[in-house]
């Protein structure tokens, strides 16, 4: 059945608005309120707030992108999409309690992270056929880095040996992007455009990641207590997602406007 683009973009928007209703509630109904000097607070408040934009931003791009394209950015705005439920609720417990359970940024990013590894595959996979194997190798290292770095962090297994096991899925991830398959279609079938978002993307997952072992490191293996720590960590967390989950949303958003103008003539 043909629905016109204003009738999507209305239900488009309901279901955003029905999704995010939940996450609305806060804590200052029982007189706990946001302290001007709490900057972690104040970062939570930004972050949550960009990532909705962000979300409400890339479901409503993703209606005029053409074929494969939309779903790239379909994806991005679901990675937003749970990273912004997940923030509005560690919003609320740090202004209430001043503290962030580490289960909560786990839930956060054993979904989300996948979501932004599978995007290496989608931009491919929208202008050549890929195996299935680039897709698979990458969710394989993604799920051993965040599973051992989860068992650390919860005191599951010995702190140090699950961090070189998280930190070898990260080697792994990093490998298959700069010199395995997926960094070999990329040089060989990519488009310009598409070459130099796979570049980009690759220069997140190394360097704006890095901060989260640099945190655990900080947290766990340098003799600090991960409650003292908790302040500086939660803020560097927060302000890295600025970049890890929106800016790389935003590079895809890019290439898929440049090359779905590209294949349409608009």
């Amino acid at each position: 059945m043909y629905r016109s683009p204003t009738a999507l973009k209305t239900k488009l928007a309901l279901i955003a608005s029905t999704l995010l209703a939940p996450v609305s509630s806060v804590f200052a109904s029982d007189g706990v309120v946001l302290k001007s000097n709490d900057l972690v607070g104040i970062s939570f408040w930004f972050i949550s707030m960009a990532l909705v934009a962000s979300t409400v931003f890339f479901f409503m791009e993703s209606l005029r992108m053409a074929g494969k394209w939309r779903t790239s950015v379909v994806a991005s705005g679901l990675v937003t999409l749970v990273a912004a439920v997940h923030y509005f609720y560690m919003r609320d417990v740090w202004v209430a309690t001043g503290s962030t359970p580490t289960v909560y940024r786990y839930i956060d990013w054993i979904i989300t992270v996948p979501l932004l590894m599978a995007e290496f595959y989608l931009i491919l996979s929208a202008i050549t056929k890929v195996p299935g194997g680039v897709f698979w190798r990458l969710m394989i290292g993604t799920i051993a880095m965040l599973v051992f770095g989860f068992a650390g962090e919860a005191g599951l297994l010995n702190v140090t040996v699950a961090f070189i096991l998280s930190m070898l899925g990260w080697i792994y991830i990093i490998y298959e992007v700069f010199a395995g398959e997926a960094s070999k279609i990329s040089a060989s079938k990519a488009t310009p455009g598409v070459q130099s978002a796979f570049k980009t993307m690759r220069l997140i997952v190394t360097f704006g990641w890095a901060i989260y072992p640099i945190g655990y490191v900080l947290g766990y293996l340098v003799g600090n207590d991960p409650t003292a720590s908790a302040n500086s960590l939660n803020l560097i967390y927060n302000l890295a997602d600025v970049v890890n989950k929106i800016g790389f949303g935003l590079i895809i958003w890019a290439v898929a406007s440049r090359e779905t103008e590209a294949s349409t003539g608009k």
